[in-house]
């Protein structure tokens, strides 16, 4: 492995799931197309990527607890994902199609 690991994206979470299933057909491919970028990425790749607002919320250490994700492809329906890196994972949490509830 080298210094710029790919990014893995676990998808497991039941209320990612959920959010996803809730959605409308458009909806879920601009979810899905933004997903099967990121597998193509490596994690240097998403952080610099200007289509991606990856923000995230920090510990006093500077490790980050937890981020939000949010792509240009899906500006259109609002959306927002909540996940956090564990290594080369990118554990995908939540999708809200409600930026403020994605906070709450």
């Amino acid at each position: 492995m080298g210094d710029d690991p790919s990014v893995r994206l676990d998808l497991s979470n039941p209320v990612f799931q959920h959010g996803l299933l809730q959605l409308q057909k458009a909806e879920q491919l601009a979810v899905l197309g933004t997903l099967r970028k990121l597998s193509d990425m490596t994690w240097n790749q998403v952080y610099r990527d200007g289509g991606l607002k990856l923000g995230s919320d920090r510990n006093a250490n500077g490790s980050s607890r937890s981020t939000s994700l949010q792509s240009k492809s899906w500006a259109w329906i609002q959306g927002v994902g909540l996940s956090y890196r564990e290594e080369h994972w990118m554990r995908i949490l939540s999708l809200h199609t409600d930026h403020d509830s994605a906070y709450q």
